[in-house]
């Protein structure tokens, strides 16, 4: 199975999960079924268990199929890794697969936070007008920390030169006609220690 197929599996198992859980009628009942994890037959054992879960933790392998060398290492078969990974996302233990970006050794030292005072009415829209700009990395609504913090909304932007990034900030308050809007802008002046999620305590 190759590194895209890996990925293609765990997508259509996800897809077919939010397809079953939005289905009223019992149309997709027997498609799921067909797919579905088998947990006492797809499930490792707790010692390939605890393995998995300290090599997710340290990140996966930099290889073409990461699943396969993991597989590999724990003796048992990539089919195995993906349906124990599925299984703990249904469990809730595993809730999302994502990157840690090292921005900062690419070369984005330039790293703003944008954090904007919009009108509550408002914030949904200027949000997804925000978020539609590749500039921005991430766009999130926090509740107003009144009376000494009055935003509401915030947008990341990764850069490698103040000014091009603040040039891009100008040049989205001028899309979005958005100069009436309070707003500030936070540059990063450390980077704070990244890492994935941690599933065991340590020495277990």
């Amino acid at each position: 199975m190759s590194q895209l197929s890996s990925a293609q599996h765990l997508h259509q198992l996800e897809q077919e999960r939010s397809v079953t859980e939005n289905d009223s009628t019992g149309i997709f009942s027997t498609a799921k079924s067909n797919i579905a994890v088998n947990r006492e037959k797809d499930a490792l054992s707790l010692s390939q268990q605890q393995e998995l879960r300290a090599i997710l933790e340290k990140g996966l392998p930099h290889a073409a199929q990461p699943y396969l060398l993991i597989a590999q290492a724990l003796n048992t078969t990539e089919a195995q890794v993906l349906a124990q990974i599925q299984l703990w996302q249904e469990d809730s233990l595993i809730k999302r697969f994502g990157l840690v970006v090292k921005h900062r050794k690419l070369g984005f030292k330039a790293n703003a936070m944008v954090v904007w005072n919009i009108a509550d009415e408002q914030v949904d829209d200027v949000a997804a007008q925000l978020s539609s700009c590749s500039e921005v990395s991430l766009c999130y609504r926090r509740p107003r920390r009144l009376p000494d913090w009055p935003y509401n909304l915030f947008c990341m932007i990764h850069g490698t030169d103040r000014e091009i990034v603040t040039a891009q900030i100008d040049a989205m308050v001028k899309k979005f006609s958005l100069s009436y809007v309070e707003k500030d802008i936070l540059f990063s002046f450390k980077a704070y220690k990244q890492q994935g999620a941690r599933y065991t305590k340590q020495g277990i």
